[in-house]
C-alpha cells in the first residue's frame, strides 16, 4: 500500500466513507510529478481512479491553495461546456487528512508540460490545443454564475484594484530583497484601474498544463484543472495571464523549459485577438491587464522560492532560484504601462 505523508490511506478511507463513497479493496496513493502550488495525488482502489490534492506542507501564503474554492466551482460547473472533472469527496476543515483536500474523478488524457512533451504532437494538435484553451476560457466566462449557485462566490465588482492590492500584500509576505520598480508598477495600476469591467467566474490560473487533453485528441480539452486560484471577477484577467505565460523566463519559474512558452504556440497576440472573438468582448484597457498580470506572476515567482526556503514540499527542482524571474516579470509590466 503506497501512501504519502500528506495523504495516507486510512485518512482517505475516512474521507471518502464521510462522503459516502465506498472504497474497493486497498487504496493505492502515489504523489504525482510536476507543480509548485497544491500536491495532487492520483489514487486508486481496486474499481475507482480518482485524483486528491491538497495544500503544500510548509510555507504557506494566505491566498493560496483553497480547496473549498477549488470544490465549489468545479461542482457548480459540472454540466456546462467548460469541461470539469467530476467532484468526489472534500474535506473542508482538514480534521479528516490534517489539511483541506478535494477528491475528484480522474480524467484521463495528456498534460503538455513540458517541451518535451509537446514533442509528442504535431503543429496542427499544438495550435487545436491552444485555440480549444481558449475557447474553454470564452466558455467559463459565459457562464452565468448565479444561475450556478455561485452568485456568493464573491465580488466581481472592484476585482481588478483588490488583485493588485492582494499582490501587493503578498509581496510583503514572501520577498527576500527590496525591488524598487515593483513598487512603482503597484502604484501606476492603482492609478489606471479600469472603471467599468466584466464580471464572471474568472480561473486565475490558465495555461496548457492546467488542462487535461483528449487521449484520441490532443487537440481538445477533455477538462480544466487547478482552480484553487478561481473566482468571480473580471474576465480580462484571465486571458491577459494566460497571455503573460507565454513569456521565455516563466521556464525560470517551473525550473524546466516550459511547454507553454514554446514558439509552437500562437503569440500572446493572437492569443489575446482569438478570445476577444470567442468572447465577443472588448479587450479594454489591455495594457493594465497586462502589467496586472506581470505583477502577479512575479510576485507568484518569488512565493515559490519563498517556499522552498521555507522548506515547503513544492520545494526542488531549482524552486529557490524561481524568485530570480521576479525582476524580469516586474520588468515586463512596467513596459506594458509605461
Amino acid at each position: 500500500m503506497t501512501e504519502h505523508p500528506g495523504l495516507t490511506a486510512d485518512a482517505l478511507r475516512e474521507l471518502l466513507s464521510q462522503n459516502d463513497v465506498d472504497v474497493v479493496g486497498d487504496l493505492r496513493i502515489e504523489l504525482i510529478s510536476g507543480g509548485r502550488s497544491n500536491l495532487t495525488f492520483d489514487v486508486r482502489d481496486d474499481a475507482h481512479h480518482w485524483v486528491a490534492r491538497r495544500p503544500p506542507m510548509g510555507g504557506l501564503t494566505p491566498s493560496a491553495h483553497d480547496m473549498e474554492r477549488e470544490w465549489a466551482v468545479t461542482s457548480a460547473l459540472a454540466g456546462t461546456a467548460v469541461p470539469v472533472a467530476g467532484t468526489v469527496a472534500i474535506d473542508r476543515s482538514g480534521d479528516v487528512i490534517g489539511a483541506p483536500c478535494t477528491v475528484v474523478d480522474f480524467v484521463d488524457g495528456p498534460v503538455v508540460r513540458s517541451v518535451d512533451d509537446l514533442a509528442a504532437l504535431t503543429d496542427e494538435q499544438v495550435t487545436s490545443g491552444a485555440h480549444a484553451l481558449v475557447q474553454a476560457l470564452a466558455d467559463l466566462h459565459a457562464v452565468d454564475y448565479r444561475a450556478v449557485g455561485l452568485g456568493d462566490f464573491g465580488r466581481p465588482d472592484g476585482f481588478a484594484a483588490r488583485q493588485v492590492r492582494l499582490w501587493a500584500r503578498q509581496w510583503g509576505i514572501v520577498k527576500d530583497r527590496e525591488l524598487p520598480d515593483l513598487d512603482k508598477l503597484v502604484g501606476i495600476l492603482t492609478d489606471r484601474v479600469p472603471e467599468a469591467a466584466g464580471a464572471a467566474i474568472v480561473h486565475g490560473d490558465l495555461r496548457i498544463d492546467n488542462a487535461i487533453l483528449k487521449p484520441d485528441d490532443p487537440g481538445s480539452v477533455a477538462a480544466v484543472v487547478d482552480w484553487e486560484l478561481s473566482a468571480l471577477g473580471d474576465p480580462i484577467t484571465d486571458i491577459a495571464l494566460m497571455c503573460v505565460y507565454r513569456e521565455p523566463v516563466f521556464s525560470t519559474v517551473l525550473g524546466f523549459d516550459a511547454a507553454w512558452t514554446s514558439d509552437r504556440y500562437p503569440s500572446a497576440d493572437e492569443l489575446a485577438q482569438r478570445y476577444a472573438e470567442a468572447s465577443g468582448t472588448d479587450l479594454g484597457d489591455w495594457d493594465f491587464y497586462l502589467g496586472l498580470a506581470n505583477l502577479k506572476l512575479g510576485v507568484i515567482a518569488a512565493g515559490i522560492s519563498h517556499r522552498a526556503r521555507e522548506g515547503g514540499e513544492s520545494g526542488g527542482s531549482g524552486a529557490e532560484l524561481a524568485g530570480e524571474a521576479t525582476a524580469t516579470f516586474i520588468s515586463r509590466g512596467l513596459e506594458a504601462v509605461s
